[in-house]
């Protein structure tokens, strides 16, 4: 297994190990974005929820562990536009990350196919300074394909933590929602 790696490396195209090294620093980082975002989103929507909850029981106002709550104490009436501004305030605090996640997603593929096709060129030029047979290209085509199979890899991780994170902000929105229309229902 370590001859496989030593022999991998010595053999790949600097560029090939460069487009790896790049994918394993966008897998860390987005696994890195997904875990404190999530358990955060998490963490947050309990608080929603069991705030929602008291406000469906009868309490006066959100729970004072609530997002809606600061908005509502810096105002001396509490408003449909002062609530729509909070609720754009969540929606920005909530997708925090997405973007990086799917642009990680989108990108990928593209860098593992870089690294793909430098190192075909690589292992062409070579066969074309020496007399090879067809497991010299077998051999280089399989180290380049590395490449594009790690930008898959990453890519399908990216777009899965993506969707997980989106559709959280979807359900924490959705509860900060419901309590600005129980908010407002009480004040009329």
């Amino acid at each position: 297994m370590i001859n496989n790696l030593i022999d991998f490396y010595i053999k790949s195209h600097p560029v090939t190990l460069g487009v790896l090294a790049i994918l394993s620093i966008y897998f860390i980082v987005l696994n890195w974005v997904f875990f404190y975002r999530y358990f955060y989103i998490n963490a947050w929507l309990e608080k929603e929820s069991n705030s929602l909850e008291s406000l469906l029981l009868g309490s006066s106002s959100v729970s004072h562990n609530s997002f809606l709550n600061n908005f509502i104490k810096a105002s001396a009436t509490v408003s449909k536009q002062l609530l729509d501004l909070s609720m754009l305030a969540a929606t920005k605090e909530a997708t925090k990350g997405l973007s990086v996640l799917s642009v990680f997603a989108s990108t990928t593929p593209f860098i593992g196919l870089f690294g793909t096709v430098v190192s075909i060129l690589d292992t062409f030029t070579h066969i074309g300074q020496a007399s090879g047979s067809m497991s010299i290209i077998s051999s280089g085509v399989s180290d380049a394909l590395v490449a594009t199979a790690s930008g898959i890899f990453v890519a399908i991780f990216a777009y899965t933590y993506h969707q997980v994170l989106k559709r959280k902000s979807f359900e924490l929105i959705n509860i900060l929602q419901m309590q600005s229309d129980a908010i407002l229902a009480r004040r009329v």
